[in-house]
C-alpha cells in the first residue's frame, strides 16, 4: 500500500521544478499551526545566499502553482524565507549537506552525561541514520538522528 503524503511533500513536489528553474533549491517545506493559524514555510538556499528579492520571486511564482493544485483546504499564510546562519538540519539531506560544518545537536535526553553537542559534523550514515560529531575537544560521538531534539548549524561570534 502507497504511504499517504503529507501536505509539506506534496507541496515540495508541485514547486520544486520551478524553484530549480529560478536558480535556488529548496531546503525545507514546513507547515505548522501556530496558534490558530495555518503556516507553510519554503526555505529556500543558493550557492549565492538569499535575499529579500529572491524570496519575493520565488514567492511570486509558486503562489499561483499551489493555488491552481489547490493541496491545501483551509486558510493559511505562505512565507518563503532563508534558512539563516544558524539552519535547521531535520531531513536526512540537510544532515549530507552540512557534513563539515559546526552545527549544535540538542538531545531528547542525556547522552555520555550531555544533554547538547556542539562540534563539526563529520560524517552522517544515512542506512543507519545517525551522525558523527566532533567537538573542539577532539571528542566523537556517533548519534542516533532519532535521539536528537533540534538540531541546527551552529555559528559563533
Amino acid at each position: 500500500m502507497a504511504q499517504k503524503k503529507n501536505t509539506a511533500e506534496k507541496v515540495r513536489e508541485l514547486i520544486e521544478a520551478t524553484v530549480a528553474e529560478l536558480g535556488y533549491e529548496i531546503w525545507d517545506v514546513e507547515y505548522s499551526k501556530i496558534g490558530t493559524e495555518r503556516h507553510l514555510e519554503i526555505t529556500i538556499d543558493s550557492e549565492n545566499g538569499i535575499d529579500l528579492t529572491d524570496c519575493e520571486k520565488v514567492h511570486r511564482a509558486i503562489e499561483v502553482i499551489i493555488d491552481e493544485a489547490d493541496p491545501i483546504e483551509e486558510m493559511y499564510y505562505l512565507d518563503v524565507s532563508s534558512p539563516g546562519l544558524e539552519r535547521s538540519i531535520r531531513l536526512p539531506e540537510h544532515f549530507e549537506k552540512c557534513v563539515g560544518e559546526t552545527v549544535e545537536f540538542k538531545l531528547f535526553s542525556q547522552f555520555e552525561g550531555k544533554k547538547s553537542v556542539i562540534g563539526e559534523l563529520m560524517s552522517y550514515d544515512r542506512e543507519n541514520d545517525k551522525a558523527t560529531i566532533r567537538e573542539k575537544n577532539g571528542k566523537e560521538y556517533v548519534i542516533e538522528r532519532k535521539l536528537i531534539s533540534k538540531a541546527n548549524t551552529y555559528f559563533e561570534m
